[in-house]
């Protein structure tokens, strides 16, 4: 089968020990990424089989057409609103997903949480310059950091990665606030931890806010200015979940106000972000390029799962199908 492999920006996934069971297979491996319809038909048309790293390209309706040799899109991870399912289906493409972990992500979670109190990334960048504990040379922003014990952590989403940044908030001392559903609140209740008795409380009363939700129509845009305006001069806003589940704009214009006073993000709304983008040249904010499952272990996961599926699959024996058919009858006996 011929096999394209999209968006390894580090081109990682040549160098996992999972790739040696794809040896039998014409594979190529895509590093730069395609913008645009039009590109990605002509990238994408000689192939079979699409393994896609996560959400990094969307494949609407409008490119499946465009794909007439496709008929297997191994996914990584979870399929999350990136691919038309239905167009996918209706064209006899099988989708078939993988596993994922919370630990990646909920460690780098902490570990901005972490880095942005003690001020690390701006230490340590002065430090290269010559000046010697010095977190800028803009007196605005040039405080001393604080530790996290004895500090209100406020988590919105209580799921499995929302539960692993709970514990580490706990082992650090801090006092643990829940928001979001009925049930998840009701969870961590069950778990010891506090829930708020409201939305408007949970961003009031939070040092540190942290969001975990899945994006969907019911939580694109759920955190709006005005609940940002509710948090401390002093408070950190975290998002290694989606951009888009912050209203557009609103994170930036919260920052220049000052409530809350400060930022830590690893998603942007258009990835990779334009380096014209404002939250990139504040310095109240640490951003990352979307790292929260870019480490080894996941990769070597994510991507022994994907082609774990696409041999199954070329066997006649799909696994891990996500649509509601198994359509292989054009490519087996091809492996």
């Amino acid at each position: 089968m011929k096999i394209a492999i999209l968006d390894d920006y580090q081109d990682a996934v040549r160098h996992l020990p999972c790739f040696s069971l794809l040896q039998d297979h014409e594979v190529k491996v895509f590093n730069s990424r395609a913008v645009g319809i039009g590109q990605l038909a002509i990238r994408l048309a000689p192939f079979d089989v699409l393994v896609l790293n996560r959400e990094r390209t969307v494949f609407p309706c409008a490119l499946l057409k465009k794909l007439p040799k496709l008929k297997l899109i191994a996914q990584t991870g979870k399929v999350s609103g990136h691919i038309d399912v239905a167009a996918a289906t209706e064209r006899g493409i099988t989708i078939v997903e993988g596993s994922s972990d919370p630990t990646a992500a909920a460690e780098l979670t902490w570990t901005l949480i972490m880095a942005s109190s003690r001020k690390i990334t701006q230490y340590a960048a002065n430090l290269q310059g010559g000046l010697w504990q010095l977190a800028s040379t803009n007196l605005q922003h040039n405080g001393l950091g604080c530790v996290l014990k004895r500090r209100t952590l406020g988590i919105w989403g209580y799921g499995k990665i929302g539960k692993l940044v709970a514990g580490y908030g706990k082992a650090f001392g801090m006092q643990v606030v829940i928001w979001g559903s009925d049930a998840s609140r009701l969870q961590a209740q069950q778990d010891g931890y506090q829930s708020a008795i409201s939305k408007e409380a949970f961003f009031s009363e939070s040092d540190v806010i942290s969001v975990h939700l899945r994006l969907n129509d019911t939580s694109r845009g759920i955190v709006s200015v005005n609940d940002l305006a509710l948090m401390k001069t002093h408070a950190l806003f975290v998002n290694t979940s989606r951009a888009e589940l912050v209203q557009a704009g609103a994170l930036e214009s919260a920052l220049k106000l000052g409530r809350p006073g400060f930022a830590a993000i690893d998603v942007f709304e258009t990835e990779p972000v334009a380096m014209q983008n404002p939250l990139l040249r504040m310095e109240n904010v640490l951003a990352t390029p979307h790292l929260g499952y870019v480490e080894q272990t996941s990769y070597e996961m994510y991507f022994r799962t994907a082609f774990q599926n696409i041999l199954d699959f070329a066997n006649g024996k799909p696994s891990n199908v996500l649509n509601d058919f198994a359509n292989t009858s054009n490519i087996e006996g091809q492996a």
